[in-house]
């Protein structure tokens, strides 16, 4: 009952913001609010391709008369889908249109939060791979659109690793790199990990193998620089790091800043997972946003957002396209093999699911226990060490005070 109201209540803000927000007289200017994962957009940096100046170059002109408004993209970033699904829930701000990963789609369709796409103005949809569409996810294709995929592996130094080490997953919790591994700042990639290296189904409803993974994530913690998202980059780039689990696409952004660092897929399996388009039930202008969504998957900005990201496309006009293939082939030899393997250069994959209520408590509830032992073991030992040096200090300042007042005698 309590989850009904609270759905029924959320229900009941978003359509009094979208009674609210409706393009009006010619001349009104609406904000589009999309709300991304950071580095996801070709963004006109370096002389790309921007892709939200353009949606907004090419509605005003074509669209303007027609909804009797004008259309500003007001772009943000979230690092994780549950920092995104906690902002979304929330109410703290409403948006037109989200990019959850798959079992985040999954999850927001099952709890009332997005709406039914009506793909009468997403043409464009027609070019998304079928092998991409009609997933688990969201098995009709009611509410989402593909608009990256990829796989998990892992990032390493090749200054700073032994290529014997590499492989497996094993590397992550190889003590040779105490202190130069990084680990998902997110609770599902995190335990999935240790789930892979373990040999556990990550959609496991199994407790004690959620248990076995944070035992596993502990273990590694002494080895562990720093739990990362975006903060990866700078790390992986500038060497300060040797080891850390990230995304293909995100590894060849980082390969054109240092040529030292290299990639694979372990071999004991990882996650394959696709980022979607979708829109939530408190969206303001709802056919904008599908309009939107249509124009990211028209040629020119869906082969500018793969090549921008380095991430699969599930757009067949991007595949096809001989100037895409040609700028991979550049970033990396590997690069198409990487993001586009065959099934005899890959190794056995898994897509994250939904956890029901109970398996997210438990995931939640683990993840804040490592977390908080993690704070604790940087800040106990400064903190002993404060407390010694003001003793330190305190008794100094006694004795130098006796030996004044001896000295006055």
């Amino acid at each position: 009952m309590k989850r009904f109201l609270t759905v029924f209540l959320f229900a009941v803000l978003c359509m009094t913001v979208l009674s609210l927000s409706s393009c009006g007289e010619g001349g009104d200017v609406v904000t589009l609010n999309v709300y991304n994962w950071g580095e996801y957009i070709s963004d006109g940096s370096e002389d790309t391709y921007d892709v939200n100046a353009s949606f907004e170059e090419w509605f005003n002109e074509h669209y303007a008369d027609e909804y009797g408004c004008t259309v500003r993209v007001n772009y943000t970033t979230y690092a994780s889908n549950e920092d995104m699904y906690n902002k979304l829930r929330s109410g703290a701000a409403t948006y037109d249109v989200i990019f959850p990963s798959d079992y985040m789609v999954q999850r927001l369709i099952s709890e009332g939060l997005l709406e039914e796409l009506n793909f009468d103005n997403i043409p464009n949809y027609e070019s998304i791979d079928p092998e991409y569409k009609n997933l688990y996810y969201d098995p009709e294709n009611r509410y989402s659109v593909p608009y990256m995929y990829g796989m998990v592996g892992i990032i390493y130094n090749t200054d700073m690793v032994d290529e014997a080490d590499t492989g497996s997953w094993d590397l992550m919790w190889n003590e040779t790199y105490q202190g130069k591994i990084l680990q998902f700042n997110n609770p599902r990639d995190a335990l999935g990990t240790a789930m892979y290296a373990l040999g556990i189904d990550i959609n496991t409803e199994d407790v004690s193998e959620w248990e076995a993974a944070l035992s596993l994530l502990q273990q590694q913690k002494p080895l562990v620089q720093s739990y990362v998202m975006d903060e990866i980059f700078n790390k992986m780039k500038n060497g300060s790091a040797a080891v850390a689990a990230y995304y293909t696409g995100d590894f060849l952004t980082m390969y054109e800043a240092n040529d030292a660092l290299a990639f694979y897929y372990p071999a004991e399996g990882t996650n394959v997972f696709v980022d979607a388009v979708c829109i939530p039930t408190c969206c303001r202008n709802k056919d904008i946003a599908e309009l939107y969504i249509n124009f990211l998957c028209s040629e020119e900005a869906a082969v500018a957002n793969a090549e921008y990201t380095y991430y699969g496309s599930p757009n067949l006009l991007v595949r096809e396209n001989e100037e895409y293939i040609e700028v991979l082939s550049e970033v990396h030899p590997d690069a198409i093999s990487l993001m586009y393997p065959d099934e005899d250069h890959t190794v056995p994959t898994s897509y994250y699911h939904t956890l029901n209520d109970t398996m997210l408590s438990v995931q939640n509830d683990l993840w804040a226990q490592l977390k908080i032992e993690s704070t604790q073991s940087t800040w106990i030992p400064v903190a002993a060490w404060s407390i010694v040096s003001v003793l330190v200090v305190y008794l100094s300042y006694g004795i130098i005070r006796r030996k004044i007042r001896e000295s006055r005698y």
